[in-house]
């Protein structure tokens, strides 16, 4: 009975996050859509520095350093860098870098899953900035990917996590307090990626930058009104029932970031 109940209260605190946000919505549109406000919420995963990976896929790890644009990344690019030559982008196969004994616990078709779904967020993200092509030449720029940490997020243990009594409250501290994002747990997913640009004639490197990303079951967005706030708190809340949502969440955030940027250093405006 106690774990009915505190089951109930947890979907109960879950109902007024996506409640809330319904009637936000509801003052700027009269037919609000539900599944919409559950699933755009925004900062459902965040950065930890303490996680990034040296997996030695990148030429110079000793010249990233974080940059105010990219939400705790890691970067660095060519101070000579004239980025408006560049008109096309191809988007290199991704590659899997994991550590020793990582990739053997992962399911292969879960592997192939997530790099396409990276790949397709890219070019989603990219294509109304630049020519996304599949040959390198004059005015390419050559986007070289590696996913060198993957952790699926344990079910289970959000689930018995979740029905134990009053948990929430304490999981929704427990990240700060074990050196981990505000809002994570020990058992949410992780995500880590090497990311490289080359030039598509001299295959010189542009640009490098390395992340790693962890979930958020409790995340919060202050910053974001009632509605973002709402979306955000429910949509990590969500994903702590899925192995790999987060992953799927750190791949749109990154394809975002990388159109901004390239969009940014060309000069233009990004496009939706």
């Amino acid at each position: 009975m106690m774990i009915e109940s505190s089951a109930g209260a947890s979907r109960w605190v879950l109902g007024l996050a996506v409640a809330g946000a319904l009637l936000a919505a509801g003052c700027a549109s009269t037919e609000p859509d539900a599944s919409s406000v559950i699933g755009g919420g925004t900062g459902v995963t965040a950065s930890d520095p303490t996680r990034f990976t040296k997996s030695g896929f990148l030429s110079d790890y000793g010249r990233l350093k974080t940059v105010d644009w990219a939400e705790g990344i890691q970067c660095w690019r060519d101070p000579n860098l004239d980025a408006k030559k560049y008109h096309k982008i191809l988007i290199a196969r991704i590659t899997v870098d994991l550590k020793p004994g990582q990739q053997g616990g992962i399911d292969p078709t879960d592997l192939k899953t997530l790099t396409d779904y990276f790949h397709q967020s890219l070019v989603k993200a990219i294509k109304p900035q630049m020519q996304v092509v599949d040959k390198p030449g004059p005015g390419v720029i050559v986007m070289r990917i590696a996913l060198t940490n993957l952790v699926p997020t344990k079910v289970a243990e959000s689930v018995a996590g979740t029905a134990i009594p009053y948990a929430f409250v304490a999981e929704a501290g427990s990240g700060v307090a074990t050196g981990r994002p505000a809002g994570s747990t020990p058992y949410l997913g992780e995500t880590g990626m090497e990311m490289q640009f080359r030039d598509g004639v001299s295959n010189k490197v542009l640009a490098e930058c390395r992340d790693t990303e962890i979930g958020r079951k409790y995340a919060a967005d202050l910053d974001a009104g009632a509605v973002g706030a709402a979306q955000t708190w429910a949509s990590g809340y969500l994903n702590s029932f899925q192995s790999w949502s987060y992953a799927k969440n750190a791949f749109d955030k990154w394809s975002a970031l990388t159109a901004k940027r390239l969009a940014a250093l060309r000069g233009g405006t990004p496009k939706p």
